[in-house]
Formats: structure tokens, C-alpha cells, sequence
């Protein structure tokens, strides 16, 4: 084996034991770091080596419903859906806690997650680190709590009339394995600045990340017991009774469209407020007066984190005068794309987040060649050396010669695979990008900023960026249309997801 391989599977190695030597395996429940009430744990396994790093408390029926009910107490009982000096100080302690340990959590979402370190400096850490809990906080003070409304002088009597927001009450947080601290910051930051007290449920395949966070409330703020748990989970069964317990007032769930239904589906029954962030296949339109240097650069955006993104643009709809250079393009492209150990900074494709995973993405390609569609690129396993032979990687894949209503073209891969249609003008390419059961993301790239703004109007999407213009931000409401989900996450929209609306009038007597 060479120098540069030995190096590489140190690195990936050694950062794995760093983070499972700082890990914290218990779950928050009522202000108390606790094991599992059965003394059960689940296996942590690295997706980058395929290998067991460590294990966390899987919590049982007993601690969610313990959970939960902590949840329960500390919203009726204590002062945190009011005291809004409390809540702001508290999540400037928790800012700087997390801070604090910013190295640590590098090593352990790399670890655990098997994201890029490239990522960590972007939306996977510091982006979220700067802006999460800090927007929501900054908004205590000047958002508008309460509202007077004009007039009120019907059935000739005078009347004075408030309309105030309030905390919705307990809220489940569910959150994916993907991007787990940028989810988790930004459902925790505007859920507990308007006073709401949360169970956080994070994905089995990513716990640590969470349990930290669960440790450095508990350490290092003044957040009262029970107003914020972490309780993971790998049993479904426990899952769920974050959203058929009636002492739960909201579900905020980031994850799979089929998982949000099912969700969806579970808390009719107690008629819980529900937001979701689900999934998406989104169209990057090109269009012909483009300069052909972007094309590859855009393209090349889908292999970022393996393409485990819900916002990738994973549709490439390029004028058809464009097309066979483009393909040639980004085949060549995607060919070259460092994919490996996600601890070296040059990786752009570490793996995808468990084997099973890797299976579907694989499937999905195999799928698509019986379909009768030509991969150009990719489309198979990549064999890691060393220990890193066991991890879950996948070749940057390009698809063509599908039309849109291919399986390929339709369903949310998760994977770093991108499809190539032609289209022949602008509004065959609207037709084309709003044919999708999806709608949480987009992209044009265009000559014309005016035409690109024009196409992006057209589309029917929560986000969409015209010439790399980038919607991300915590001031940016972030959701989708159709089965991308319900509601709006981040931006004053996400802040008033956690927020119940009363009118309160009083009537004001007669004079004389």
C-alpha cells in the first residue's frame, strides 16, 4: 500500500476513535444525562469503514414517555413559555457551549455522518453554528408578540382587540442523518425562543451529534429540566409515540416523503400541528445563452456528500443545443470527482450513510439500465482500499437517454447521481421541472438574469436560485410545495411555526 493510501486510512481510522473516545452516549431526559431505563444501547456504525465506533442508550417506551411527559411539566409548570429574558439568555449559553466544542463535533459528524470535511465549514457546521440559534434569539426582543387591530366598534358596542402569539406547547423534533446539527439548531432555535419545551428524536444512524448537544444543555445553560430531551431511538415503535401521544402539541420532522405521511397519518388522531421538510428532485434548468463554463461546475454540485441533499438539483434540464456537449461535460466530470476517506479535505463523495442505503442507490441505477437509459458514468459500488473497503460508497453517476417520467427521473435517489434531459424552450423546461411529485428546490442558470427570474417564477418550488444565487440562511424560510411537505422551516415563517394565534377583545362601555 502507498504512503498517500496509508495516510488516507489513518486519518478516516483515527478520527473515529477521537470521536468515539468524546462521545456522550447517554440520553437527556428531565435535566438528568441518563441511560436507557433497560440499560439497553444501539451500535454506532462509521460509514466510511462499515465498522461499529461506538454505541448510545436506546431509549424504550418507558424513557419517551418519560420524555414526554418532562416536556409536558416543564411547559405547564415552569416559566420558560414566558419568561422570554430566560429564553434568550439561555440560548446565548448554548450558543457558546456549542462553540465551544466545534472541534469536537467536526470530528464526530465526519465520524459518524461520514460527511465531507469540506462540508463542515458550509451548511454541514459553521453556517448553522453562526446563524441558528442566534436569528431566533435576536427576534425575542423585536418580534411582534402581540397586535392591536383597528376598529372593533360592531353591534354598537366599542371594543378593544389583541391579537397575541403563543407557544404551540410541547414539540417533537425528529431530525434526519444527513445534515443532523443544521436540522437540529434550526428546529431547537425558533422552537424554544417563542417558549415551546422539545423532545428531540435524532436519526439511530447519527445520535452523537445530539447526545453532545443534550450534555451542554445540561452542563452549561440555566434551560430548565424537562425543556429540552434527547431521547435516541432506533425502535420505531418508540418513535412513534411522538406523534400519537397526546401530550405532544407539534411534530417538526426533516426526512423521507413517505415517513412525513406516516406522520402525517399518526397525529390526525389528536390533531397535532405538524410541520414537515421532506424530500425532493429538483430541476437545474439550462438554458441555450448560458455560458457553457457554468454547466459542469452546477453539475458537479450533486456530488457534494454523496448527494445526500434533499435541495441537489438532481435533474439536469439543458437546452437541447447544449446537450451532447454538456453530457460529454459532465461525464468527464464525474469521472474525476475525488471520492474516498471524508476526513481528507480534497474528498467531495464520501459514502452514503449505511449500507442499506447504498443498496437502494445501486438498485435504483440498476433499475434504470433495464429501463433501457444509458449511465455514461459510473452507476456501481467504489472500492475504498484498506479499512475503508467495508464503507458504503457509490460512483458518481450520470444518467441519460429517460425521458421525465422515468423511475430515475421521479424518485428522490439520495445518492450522487444526476439525470441529463433535453428540453427544446422555456416553457417546455417549466413543463418538464414542475412534472415532479416534488417541489422543495430548483435552479436556472441562464444569459439573461431577467429570463432566469422569469423561469424561476414559473416554477413551482419553496426555493430556487438563479445564476448560483444561494437561498440559503436562517433569516430564509426553507420548505416545499407538494410532497416536498408542509410549512415553512428558518426566516419569520419558521419562527411563527411555533406559534399559536389567540385574539383576545375586551368591550369598552357606553359614556354617558
Amino acid at each position: 500500500m502507498s504512503d498517500a493510501v496509508q495516510e488516507q486510512v489513518a486519518s478516516s481510522v483515527e478520527i473515529g476513535k477521537r470521536a468515539a473516545r468524546l462521545a456522550e452516549r447517554r440520553m437527556l431526559v428531565d435535566g438528568e444525562l441518563v441511560a436507557a431505563d433497560t440499560g439497553a444501547e444501539f451500535d454506532n456504525v462509521s460509514p466510511a469503514t462499515g465498522l461499529v465506533i461506538g454505541t448510545t442508550a436506546a431509549a424504550g417506551p418507558i424513557d419517551m414517555t418519560r420524555a414526554i411527559g418532562a416536556a409536558r411539566r416543564a411547559f405547564d409548570q415552569t416559566d420558560w413559555s414566558t419568561n422570554r429574558a430566560l429564553r434568550r439568555r439561555c440560548l446565548g449559553q448554548l450558543q457558546e457551549a456549542i462553540a465551544s466544542e466545534r472541534d469536537a463535533l467536526r470530528e464526530e459528524l465526519i465520524s459518524e455522518v461520514g460527511c465531507p470535511d469540506m462540508t463542515i465549514g458550509t451548511a454541514q457546521l459553521d453556517w448553522p453554528l453562526a446563524e441558528s440559534l442566534r436569528y431566533p434569539a435576536g427576534l425575542i426582543d423585536t418580534f411582534e408578540w402581540d397586535r392591536p387591530l383597528e376598529g372593533g366598534g360592531l353591534f354598537g358596542e366599542r371594543n378593544i382587540r389583541t391579537v397575541v402569539k403563543e407557544p404551540v406547547g410541547v414539540v417533537a423534533a425528529i431530525t434526519p442523518s444527513n445534515f443532523p446539527i443544521e436540522v437540529i439548531l434550526n428546529k431547537l432555535g425558533p422552537a424554544l425562543a417563542t417558549g415551546n419545551t422539545v423532545v428531540l428524536k435524532p436519526d439511530p444512524h447519527t445520535p452523537w451529534n445530539a447526545t453532545r448537544l443534550g450534555r451542554l444543555v445540561a452542563e452549561h445553560t440555566d434551560i430548565p429540566a424537562g425543556v429540552v430531551n434527547v431521547v435516541p431511538t432506533p425502535a420505531n415503535d418508540v418513535a412513534e409515540l411522538l406523534a400519537t401521544d397526546p401530550r405532544v402539541d407539534m411534530v417538526s420532522f426533516t426526512g423521507s416523503t413517505a415517513v412525513g405521511k406516516l406522520l402525517l397519518r399518526q397525529g390526525a388522531e389528536t390533531m397535532k400541528r405538524t410541520f414537515l421538510e421532506l424530500g425532493g428532485k429538483s430541476a437545474l434548468i439550462v438554458t441555450e445563452d448560458v455560458d457553457p463554463a457554468k454547466i459542469v461546475p452546477s453539475a458537479v454540485g450533486v456530488c457534494v456528500h454523496a448527494g445526500q441533499a434533499c435541495a441537489l438539483t438532481t435533474r439536469m434540464l439543458i437546452h437541447r443545443s447544449l446537450f451532447d456537449d454538456a453530457v460529454a461535460g459532465v461525464t468527464a466530470a464525474f469521472g474525476m470527482v475525488p471520492v474516498g476517506d471524508p476526513a481528507l479535505p480534497q474528498t467531495l463523495v464520501g459514502p452514503v450513510i449505511s449500507a442499506k442505503q447504498k443498496e437502494r442507490v445501486l438498485a435504483a441505477c440498476d433499475q434504470a439500465r433495464r429501463a433501457g437509459a444509458e449511465i455514461t458514468v459510473g452507476g456501481g459500488s467504489f472500492d475504498a482500499p484498506g479499512p475503508l473497503a467495508g464503507g458504503f460508497f457509490v460512483q458518481p453517476t450520470v444518467v441519460v437517454g429517460v425521458d421525465n417520467s422515468a423511475a430515475i427521473a421521479q424518485d428522490e435517489i439520495f445518492g450522487p447521481v444526476l439525470v441529463i434531459i433535453p428540453f427544446d424552450d422555456d416553457d417546455e423546461a417549466v413543463r418538464l421541472a414542475n412534472d415532479s411529485a416534488f417541489g422543495l428546490a430548483g435552479a436556472v442558470l441562464s444569459g439573461s438574469l431577467e429570463r432566469g427570474h422569469s423561469i424561476a417564477r414559473r416554477i413551482r418550488t419553496g426555493s430556487i436560485g438563479v445564476n448560483g444565487g444561494m437561498f440559503y440562511g436562517a433569516d430564509a424560510p426553507f420548505g416545499g410545495y407538494k410532497s416536498s411537505g408542509i410549512g415553512r422551516q428558518c426566516g419569520i415563517e419558521g419562527f411563527n411555526q411555533y406559534l399559536e394565534t389567540k385574539t383576545i377583545a375586551h368591550r369598552v362601555p357606553r359614556q354617558g
